[in-house]
């Protein structure tokens, strides 16, 4: 098994800065990675804090 590439959010980070600087060559990469980080996408209400584990990349095909 092969671990994940992630990042930790840097401070005054949101979803768009953080997209933006680790996948700027994605049209759409906020989206990209709330469907690689669920648990982001489930309380993104608070934003992002600087202990949260952010995958950018996706999951490993089973």
């Amino acid at each position: 098994m092969t671990a994940r590439q992630f990042v930790f959010p840097q401070a005054g980070d949101d979803l768009a800065t953080l997209a933006a600087r680790e996948l700027p060559d994605l049209a759409d990469a906020a989206q990209q990675l709330l469907s690689w980080n669920l648990h982001l996408a489930a309380r993104r209400s608070t934003g992002l804090l600087p202990s949260d584990v952010v995958f950018t990349e996706p999951p490993p095909a089973r």
